[in-house]
């Protein structure tokens, strides 16, 4: 069976998908708050998955990797997972304030390299301009934590509701191939 004919098949996988994420886009925009906790819940799952399957390739002979790299990335998968399954506000807020501070230093990075470039390209003022934004939302996600992050869940929200667009029309449109 040909991959096209398999895609097409399972077309419905597709419309399901957008759909779910359509409906996730929905509640982002009505209920951010909740939307960012099932987020980093999700996550948290996801980690302590990913964990407990890196335990049990801990004991597979022919796994590349070493058993200590592995140990260690286990050991953080779960009590990342666990966090984020027990406290998911606590994590998303920790998130949030890390996003504030990484969108300090590359906007700091940002004006920095903004002047070092300035004689070999034209209009370096952009990626300096781009560097002060990034510092501001930087700082305003920092002094406004809790705005920060129904900002941050309703750019989520509009990005899952474009992308469950765009599956459930992939979808509907592969089953429609002849």
């Amino acid at each position: 069976m040909s991959f096209v004919r398999t895609l097409k098949d399972n077309w419905w996988v597709l419309v399901f998908y957008g759909a779910i994420a359509i409906l996730f886009g929905i509640y982002a925009f009505v209920h951010p708050l909740g939307s960012a906790l099932a987020l980093a819940w999700a996550f948290g799952v996801m980690a302590l998955a990913d964990g407990f399957t890196t335990i049990v390739a801990l004991f597979d002979k022919d796994v590349q990797i070493s058993k200590a790299w592995l140990a260690l990335y286990a050991v953080a998968s779960i009590v990342f997972g666990l966090l984020a399954v027990i406290h998911p506000l606590s994590v998303a807020g920790t998130l949030l304030l890390l996003l504030g501070l990484w969108l300090i230093v590359a906007g700091v990075f940002r004006i920095v390299f903004a002047i070092r470039v300035r004689k070999e390209i034209d209009n370096e003022w952009m990626i300096g301009f781009s560097g002060a934004v990034a510092i501001v939302l930087g700082l305003l996600i920092l002094t406004y934590p809790v705005a920060g992050l129904l900002t941050v869940m309703l750019w989520i929200g509009a990005a899952v509701l474009v992308y469950g667009v765009f599956q459930v029309m992939a979808g509907l449109r592969l089953r429609r191939m002849p």
